[in-house]
């Protein structure tokens, strides 16, 4: 397992478990991130808080890496089985997406989402 592998795998634990500060602490501060709920990017720690606070009000996504490669421009791309459910436990959502994460220097500099 590589060093950003066990990262990855670290950052999607904490997720799940709705730790935000020890998301953020594998980020970068400035952090370019996609808004996959509400479309559009945020930026920086206080912006991917916001986001995820806002996001866990109204919806429970729980993603879990299947499967990971570097692509050609050195990214990790991180096959991902998202179930994304509405506060009373329905499924809204449940299938597979990439994350195409930008990793420097150890930390997450950006992430971008692809609809399998």
């Amino acid at each position: 397992m590589t060093a950003d592998t066990d990262l990855l795998i670290r950052t999607y634990q904490a997720f799940n478990a709705r730790d935000i500060d020890t998301v953020l602490a594998t980020m970068h501060k400035d952090v370019d991130w996609p808004n996959g709920w509400e479309g559009g990017r945020v930026y920086g720690h206080e912006g991917v808080r916001d986001y995820w606070t806002r996001q866990w009000q109204a919806i429970n996504p729980h993603v879990e890496p299947v499967g990971f490669e570097s692509n050609e421009t050195g990214r990790t791309v991180v096959k991902v089985h998202a179930v994304i459910r509405d506060r009373n436990g329905n499924v809204m959502s449940d299938g597979f997406v990439e994350h195409v994460y930008l990793i420097e220097g150890g930390l997450i500099k950006s992430m971008e989402i692809r609809v399998l």
